[in-house]
């Protein structure tokens, strides 16, 4: 397994921009595929954006397509999320996930490694 733990998180106004990073260490972090998914209160997880092992694919929720831009470091072993044009509706605790020689899925299955997470919180 790989340890993941996030950063970035915070408090935000509508409009605004906040980047995440997701920190990974104890495996070979270009063996997984990246995720974010994100969890606001009374609501499933869902997925954010992907990226590949090599990071030349991604893939995006349409909600927050053109808005949020998914990248990754293999040399410095961190996945992040640039988050702009932030709305209300994006308030939700973020989870960097890991997928051990996978794709860019957006289902939460294939994903065996989970951060504990960093709210998100855009005010209007």
């Amino acid at each position: 397994q790989v340890q993941l733990v996030e950063s970035g998180g915070g408090l935000v106004q509508a409009g605004g921009s906040l980047r995440l990073s997701c920190a990974a260490s104890g495996r070979t972090f270009s063996n997984y595929a990246m995720g974010w998914f994100r969890q606001a209160p009374g609501k499933e997880r869902e997925f954010v954006a992907s990226i590949n092992r090599n990071g030349d694919r991604t893939n995006y929720a349409n909600s927050v397509k053109g808005r949020f831009t998914i990248s990754r470091d293999n040399g410095k072993n961190t996945v992040y999320l640039q988050m702009n044009s932030l709305k209300p509706e994006d308030t939700a605790v973020y989870y960097c996930a890991g997928n051990f020689l996978g794709g860019i899925e957006s289902s939460t299955k294939p994903y065996g490694s989970w951060g504990k997470g960093t709210q998100v919180t855009v005010s209007s």
